[in-house]
Order: structure tokens, then C-alpha cells, then sequence
């Protein structure tokens, strides 16, 4: 299971690279836009479509296994922290378990979507030009696939693991 994780973290970084560059370039073609607007009077024609149907769908989604990998989703560890460390781990299964179900239908619904949209080649009109957007709608499907594939790994690692030690709190500096 260890070299299948190790082998996922290509794809996950490389998504999480793809989104950095997309923010980075969302940025720079919104900056480019207002510059044009209000110093030449000329805007960049059909920003806001491809901001919102590429730029925006790349940042959201293309992330998400990262944070699957990293565990930084919002988690609750209020309560887990006083629970017995081997309920707390059957309970973290549990949850990668209902967020696997939720992928599934999420996954099947934006496939679908994607699949539909592909056949009749989904535009939006920008200005006097038409945009493709289409192949934004694989996005969805393909990042969360990515992140089912990761959780469906890693919980079976931690099946197969069993509850580890609980590592030490730090203590906080000036209690």
C-alpha cells in the first residue's frame, strides 16, 4: 500500500502545480483586464468567461486530493482528541468511508454532466467571440477521481494498520 500512496503523490502534486498556476494566471489576466479597462479603455474580451469557466474550476477542484493527502480539510478534533485513540481511528475510517459515497454520486453527476456537455461542444459567448468550455467539465469528475482513488487507498491502509500511537501534544509556550 505504501509504494501506491507514494506513486499517487505525482498526480497530486502535479494538480496541485496546475491550480497554483491557474490562480497565478487568474491574477494576471484579471490585473491585465483592468489595466486595460480603465487606462485604455479596452478590456480584455471574454475574461470573465474563461476566469470562471476555467480559472475558478481549476483553483476548486484540482486541490482537493492534496488536501485529502496533507488532512488539511476542516476537521473537528475537538472531540476525537478526547476519544480512545483506536475509536478515533475506526471513526476517521467511518468518515473517509461517507466521503468516498459522496465522491461517487459527485463523481457520476459532473461525469454525466461533462459527457452531455462534450457531445453538443458547451460554449459561452464572450463579447462578439464564443468560448469553448466544454473541456472545463472534466475537471470536476477527473480531480475528485483522483481524490476518491487516494482515500480509497489510504483507508484500506489504515485498515490494514490499525490505530497508531497517539503522537504527543506540543505544550503550548507560556501555560
Amino acid at each position: 500500500m505504501d509504494r501506491l500512496v507514494k506513486w499517487l503523490e505525482w498526480p497530486i502534486q502535479l494538480f496541485l502545480w496546475v491550480a497554483l498556476v491557474a490562480g497565478f494566471l487568474m491574477m494576471l489576466h484579471v490585473s491585465a483586464d483592468v489595466t486595460g479597462r480603465y487606462f485604455f479603455g479596452k478590456p480584455i474580451e471574454g475574461t470573465t468567461e474563461v476566469v470562471s469557466a476555467y480559472y475558478m474550476v481549476i483553483v476548486a477542484y484540482l486541490p482537493w486530493a492534496y488536501l485529502a493527502k496533507n488532512d488539511t480539510h476542516i476537521r473537528v478534533d475537538i472531540f476525537t482528541r478526547l476519544m480512545p485513540r483506536g475509536f478515533a481511528h475506526w471513526l476517521d475510517i467511518a468518515v473517509k468511508i461517507v466521503v468516498l459515497l459522496y465522491l461517487s454520486v459527485f463523481i457520476y453527476q459532473t461525469g454525466s454532466q461533462a459527457i452531455g456537455q462534450t457531445r453538443i461542444h458547451e460554449v459561452w459567448q464572450a463579447g462578439t467571440t464564443f468560448i469553448p468550455v466544454w473541456p472545463s467539465r472534466w475537471l470536476p469528475p477527473v480531480a475528485a477521481s483522483l481524490m476518491a482513488l487516494y482515500l480509497v487507498v489510504k483507508t484500506i491502509d489504515d485498515i490494514v494498520k490499525g490505530p497508531q500511537p497517539q503522537p504527543p501534544h506540543p505544550v503550548e509556550e507560556g501555560a
